[in-house]
């Protein structure tokens, strides 16, 4: 098993799609929408335009399609954009054939998907810039929207980052709470390995203790947690490349440059996907074209 970068399931992505539109749309009654559906009368064939407003990363173009597709099916998309694309101002993303109805009644769901995940991209892609260069790699956490994780790690992914875990069962992350419970980091890395003798682990560290019990014990990943530059150096002195290292912890685009020091392995931010801005985007309906 890799120590660290979760692989995702394409089925359960799709799977998990599906699910997320179908809550959102019933949480908008999309089925009841008292303004468009009185204009029934009105409904007639359009052409519509997903515009970028700012600059930014392109990612939810499934999320996206899945909406329409359960809204009218009979709505066409064409792509002029892709996720991972750089989108520029007064750029055309997607055009959309249909029903203005349909059209109308998606419309709010499809943007807060797109809007939102290629806000996660667009930030991601920012971290990443600022790690050009270094050799070390910009993970994600599992500080996610409840019920978005999967679309959230592929845009973390669409904007150039690495997933760390998608979910609990992909690796064992000991933790302070977790030390706490078992008695020591010693114990509890014992305890996981007799339970799950393949199974990757990384322990986290919160001060150079920790730090040097964790390197004598059979573990693949070593988190440097809240770790000062001269702890930084101090455990790395220690490490000697024995173990992978990870930092993590106040990190931001101002110091992540600065933090990235040869022998971290990884950088893991968890605003990728907590503390993003949504990305302006707009739907404008245009006169039909045929």
């Amino acid at each position: 098993m890799s120590p660290i970068g979760a692989l995702v399931d394409p089925q359960q992505e799709s799977e998990a799609i599906t699910r997320i539109v179908r809550l959102a749309l019933e949480e908008d009654r999309v089925d009841a929408d008292v303004t468009t559906l009185s204009l029934d009368v009105f409904d007639d064939p359009v052409r519509a335009e997903v515009v970028a407003k700012a600059p930014g990363v392109l990612s939810g173009t499934p999320v996206f399609r899945e909406v329409f597709h359960q809204v009218d099916a009979r709505v066409r998309i064409t792509a002029h954009k892709q996720d991972r694309e750089l989108l520029s101002p007064g750029d055309v993303v997607l055009e959309l054939f249909g029903n203005e109805g349909a059209i109308l009644r998606g419309e709010r769901t499809a943007l807060n998907f797109l809007q939102r995940l290629s806000g996660v991209a667009t930030l991601t892609r920012q971290f990443v810039e600022r790690l050009a260069g270094t050799g070390v790699t910009l993970l994600d956490t599992r500080k996610t929207t409840p019920g978005m994780r999967l679309l959230e790690k592929r845009a973390v992914r669409d904007g150039g980052g690495t997933n760390h875990r998608i979910h609990l069962a992909d690796m064992a992350m000991i933790k302070d709470n977790h030390i706490r419970m078992a008695g020591s980091i010693t114990r509890a890395v014992e305890a996981v390995r007799r339970s799950h003798p393949g199974v990757t682990i990384e322990v986290e560290a919160q001060d150079l203790d920790q730090f040097r019990e964790a390197l004598e014990l059979p573990v693949e990943v070593i988190m440097l947690d809240n770790f000062t530059d001269e702890m930084v150096r101090e455990a790395l002195l220690a490490n000697r490349g024995r173990r992978r290292l990870e930092l993590s912890g106040n990190v931001t685009l101002d110091t992540i440059s600065e933090r990235a020091v040869p022998g971290i392995d990884f950088i893991s931010v968890g605003a990728l996907t907590h503390s993003y801005r949504s990305l302006d985007l707009s739907l404008e309906i245009r006169p039909e074209k045929g």
